[in-house]
């Protein structure tokens, strides 16, 4: 039974431990405290610029259905079925405000470093495989350097060509007339 109990701990902890769930606990406090000078801007700036064509609160914009839109002012009911689209405009202006300024100052440079971070990163690798590829001519051009010296050298020694017995670069000694 305490085997269950550390496992299930232990899964927990995994669970808690791993990035996503902290990221996304991260995402919601920055969102939770964003949404209020969201709401301030809404309130403060966009309503007042709305209002200079109507009214100061984009919640008193409603329109009437059925009947006429009246409240009674003792029991606070209405009679009349009212919309209030002004709620509506309000809710769909702090979204849109809202999904901008997370896209221009949070989503939009993040992806600008990244592919900067992306762009030195390949250029880095291009140099390391320049360096490699230059590398490789260089030691094949040493490799093509001592062949020629040594099959230069054979050469005035032993009357073998540049590529060696065998490889049709010269003849054997002592071998030319016996086929």
């Amino acid at each position: 039974m305490s085997e269950k109990k550390v496992s299930l701990l232990e899964g927990f902890k995994a669970f808690l431990m791993r990035g996503n769930v902290i990221d996304l606990a991260v995402a919601v406090v920055i969102g939770a405290a964003f949404t209020n000078i969201v709401n301030a801007v809404v309130k403060g700036i966009i309503n007042p610029l709305v209002g200079a064509f109507g009214t100061q609160d984009l919640d008193n914009y409603s329109s009437c259905l059925q009947g006429p839109c009246t409240t009674d002012p003792a029991t606070g009911e209405m009679d009349g079925i009212e919309i209030l689209w002004g709620s509506v405009l309000s809710a769909t202006l702090s979204f849109l405000i809202t999904a901008a300024v997370v896209y221009f100052l949070m989503v939009l440079p993040m992806a600008k470093y990244l592919a900067r971070r992306a762009a030195m990163q390949a250029a880095k690798e291009g140099v390391q495989e320049t360096l490699e590829v230059s590398e490789l001519e260089v030691l094949k051009e040493i490799r093509d350097a001592l062949v020629a010296q040594r099959g230069g050298g054979a050469a005035d020694a032993g009357g073998f060509g540049a590529g060696g017995p065998g490889e049709g670069g010269g003849t054997l000694p002592g071998r030319d007339g016996e086929r």
